[in-house]
């Protein structure tokens, strides 16, 4: 059976024009797991025994002969002039010149290849190295690197326990070659000496099939049996370390329930739910289908959709292909998450429902890519072509138009409703004040002495002589004034185009004796740092660490959280002992205390929220509002009372959580969204203007968030207002990701740290350029926000870094790390190179 021309298969409602079969032929051997090749606009794979073929849309197929065993694996160069192709058997490997062959073929004669092995036993896999001058020939348990111009062994590498499935050349580390195999293990090889330079221990229960090297991120992807894909670094100093590891099946449930949730409020439930109920996606009864990755290949994602406005793309990001049993894959290595997914079962019109081998091209032309797969339960090949920006739409023009439509912001971008709980905790706080303020007129003019509020005379009604005894207030005044002026005209704004803080500047012990600080917080003006500590006290520092300003002490138990109000008076803390303390700076009393018996749990997280107006605390699977009003004026008659007043306004549950995690809002500016993560490893967001929930993330990382930071500062205000929408999450042994709140997408991936055990904080400086992150390594990384490169590690702690913090607007733009009882400040200095 041989088919030409194409013939578009019909998909369903959204899926026209997604793929077409171009080419189907039915071979006379098994081709059922032969490795085979694809290089635009040709794909080569065997016919039958001896022969093999050349296919290109654009003329007639050229088959080559010169083998004597089938044909096992095959592969193209990497340049166009000359492109060369190899077909290895189990008694010959040959280099194939495919402009020589089509000429010869033209002119009557046979075409002949160049026979660089012979004899190397069953080939699994071939690969040319990237200037096409050496082949490397997996056969059984053994590499072989031959030479690509005449038959020379240059290296035989010889470690594997089991068949050698894949291997590759490493394009910036010379002499480098990256093997897997059957024994689940990788190895890294220095083939000019044959040489062993590491290897993995056993990674998985199933045999690794696939391998890729990505050059950009310094990180190679392997890819197994069971459809888990392995990321590990390359750079020198992660000696081999998992990056990552993704679960595709998971990964397409995931990408399909937002599909079937989008389509479900669109009125399209019925046509995406189709889409998302494939065996291999969403499998009904027990019945489990494997997705074995084939292969894994380079994406042009780039040149696709750069200009597309509703489909998601971001710049300096790498996107692959996986090929798996059941379909193609698209996976953002950015952020680890599914793009799109392609079943061949969704499609009537194809050959091969099911899939042994797979091979893709590189490039896209003209947004095209042509993909080449075997049956596996028949001895079909056929040829696909996969148009990409139809495919993207077909599965992402729904979710993102509507997300456009209703997209979150931090910033306030409407009034308040009437029925907002933030409405009615400002009438309250409007009652309350006008109520104090009208009791004073009222009784001012006719009431007698004794109830006024304050004393104006000697005793009489009459006005008195305000000549007489009166101080100079002016002076004081004065000079309150020139030292407020003095000190903004001094306080310099973060430097916006600064290098990021990586000079030591100062370290100090917190206390005599070892005690764990949990918190850090710099005020809102820089000039002041506050620590909480496990030995039930506050610390506030000055900006340069040389001096402690203040000691509150108070609490039963550790200080969990601090914040800072707006204006930079007081300071609100919560601690194990389900107690909230709001402190004045000046003074050494709380203002104000929350507790007897009000939360049934110890409050992990506090701050203040809308420009000091409430107070927003997590206590278990919940967090609470507050409106408050500290007034620490005294009434001369009445010198221990304080007006002092809090009110509980709503409680917002987290949906399906045992405990909040972390929470996070802005108080420099009014905004209605509150963030929150629990301990399902979901996020949520809560528009308080509306009082209710408006998104869910699920599974935000593998394990609960440890950490949200959002830029709370005021660098954007009038630069960058969009970048407000940016927020980082972290988690423990799951590195830290970027979110933007308007797509709800996960933007990038921070790698480079390592805290497997131990849950370390992250702060994104104020310019918005830095993220800081802690390490259970003893040390504190910097990377570039919108790149994600890792920018330097700073070292010089002796424990755990658990907390990191910039100073707002600091002149130098100081950062501070903390570990256990010390504290490191770094300034800004000349960034070196790594």
């Amino acid at each position: 059976m041989e088919r030409e021309g194409a013939r578009c298969s019909a998909g369903g409602r959204g899926k026209a024009g997604v793929v077409c079969e171009k080419h189907a032929v039915r071979s006379r051997l098994s081709a059922r797991f032969v490795q085979p090749a694809c290089s635009h606009p040709y794909c080569a794979f065997p016919l039958n025994k001896r022969e093999l073929c050349v296919w290109s849309p654009a003329g007639q197929p050229l088959r080559l002969l010169g083998h004597q065993h089938s044909v096992s694996a095959l592969s193209f160069g990497n340049k166009t002039e000359p492109l060369l192709v190899c077909s290895a058997s189990r008694e010959r490997v040959i280099v194939w010149n495919l402009a020589e062959c089509a000429r010869k073929e033209q002119e009557g004669i046979t075409p002949q290849g160049i026979i660089i092995g012979t004899l190397l036993g069953i080939v699994l896999y071939v690969r040319f190295s990237p200037d096409d001058q050496q082949v490397a020939v997996c056969a059984e348990n053994r590499i072989y690197v031959l030479s690509a111009k005449n038959e020379a062994i240059l290296a035989e590498l010889n470690g594997h326990l089991a068949p050698v499935t894949a291997a590759e050349f490493c394009t910036w580390r010379r002499n480098v070659l990256i093997s897997v195999s059957e024994d689940r293990s990788f190895k890294v090889w220095d083939y000019s000496t044959g040489l062993l330079i590491y290897q993995s221990g056993v990674l998985t229960a199933f045999p690794l099939l696939s391998l890729l090297i990505d050059e950009e991120n310094k990180q190679i992807i392997t890819g197994c049996g069971d459809g888990q894909l392995r990321i590990f670094s390359l750079i020198t100093d992660h000696n081999y370390r998992c990056v990552a590891r993704i679960d595709l099946k998971k990964e397409q449930e995931k990408f399909c329930n937002k599909i079937w949730k989008s389509g479900k409020e669109s009125g399209e439930r019925q046509s995406n739910s189709k889409l998302c109920k494939t065996d291999s996606v969403r499998p009904e009864g027990p019945v489990e289908t494997s997705l074995s990755v084939l292969l894994i290949e380079h994406c042009d994602y780039s040149e696709c959709f750069c200009n597309e406005e509703n489909i998601p793309y971001t710049l300096n990001t790498s996107y692959f292909w996986i090929g798996t049993s059941t379909g193609l894959l698209i996976i953002n290595l950015t952020t680890f998450e599914l793009e799109a997914f392609l079943c061949y079962k969704d499609y009537s019109g194809l050959s091969i429902q099911f899939a042994a081998s797979c091979a893709l091209t590189k490039k896209t032309v003209n947004g095209k890519v042509l993909c080449l797969i075997t049956s596996m339960f028949e001895d079909v090949i056929a040829v696909l072509e996969v148009n990409l920006p139809a495919l993207m739409r077909s599965q992402h023009s729904g979710i993102f138009i509507r997300a456009s439509e209703k997209s979150l912001s931090v910033i306030a971008r409407c009034s308040l409703l009437p029925e907002s709980p933030l409405c009615k905790g400002l009438n309250k706080n409007k009652k309350e004040s006008s109520r104090k303020t009208l009791g004073v007129k009222s009784t001012v003019k006719d009431q007698p002495l004794v109830f006024h509020y304050k004393i104006k005379s000697s005793g009489y009604t009459a006005a008195p002589r305000m000549t007489m005894f009166s101080p100079n207030t002016n002076l004081k005044k004065n000079y309150i004034s020139k030292q407020k002026t003095s000190v903004e005209c001094t306080r310099k704004e973060y430097p916006l185009e600064s290098f990021p803080p990586i000079n030591r500047e100062r370290e100090i012990s917190v206390t005599c004796k070892p005690t764990p600080i949990f918190c850090i917080q710099y005020s809102g003006d820089g000039e002041q740092l506050a620590c909480g500590l496990v030995d039930k006290t506050i610390l506030i520092f000055n900006a340069n660490l040389t001096k402690t300003c203040n000691v509150f002490s108070g609490h039963d138990g550790a200080v969990n959280s601090v914040g800072w109000s707006h204006d930079k008076k007081r300071l609100v803390s919560a601690s194990e002992d389900r107690t909230v303390r709001v402190w004045s700076v000046c003074k050494n009393e709380p203002a104000l205390i929350l507790g007897n018996g009000m939360f049934r749990k110890a409050i992990r997280f506090v701050q203040f929220y809308f420009m000091d107006t409430f107070i927003l605390l997590c206590c278990g699977a919940e967090f609470h509002l507050l409106s408050f009003h500290v007034d620490t004026t005294k009434d001369d008659l009445k010198q221990y009372k304080q007006r002092i007043f809090c009110k509980l306004i709503q409680k917002f549950p987290m949906a399906s959580t045992m405990e909040i995690t972390s929470l996070s809002a802005v108080n420099d500016f009014y905004s209605y969204i509150v963030l929150t993560a629990g301990s399902n490893r979901a996020l949520e967001v809560f528009d308080l203007n509306e009082g209710r929930s408006k998104a869910v993330i699920p599974e935000v990382h593998t394990r609960s968030v440890h950490q949200i930071c959002q830029n709370k500062g005021s660098a954007f205000s009038t630069q960058q207002p969009e970048a407000y929408n940016l927020f980082v999450t972290t988690a423990v042994g799951d590195g830290i990701k970027l979110w933007d709140l308007r797509t709800l997408r996960c933007e990038r991936r921070f790698e480079g740290h390592s805290s497997r055990c131990y849950p370390c904080g992250i702060a994104v400086s104020p310019c918005g350029r830095f993220i800081a992150s802690g390490s259970e390594d003893k040390c504190a990384y910097i990377y570039e926000m919108h790149s994600s490169t890792f920018l330097h590690k700073l070292g010089g702690h002796r424990e755990c870094v658990v907390n990191v913090g910039f100073s707002p607007s600091s002149p130098q733009g100081n950062k501070s790390s903390a570990s256990k009882d010390t504290i490191i400040q770094f300034n800004h200095g000349i960034l070196q190179p790594l």
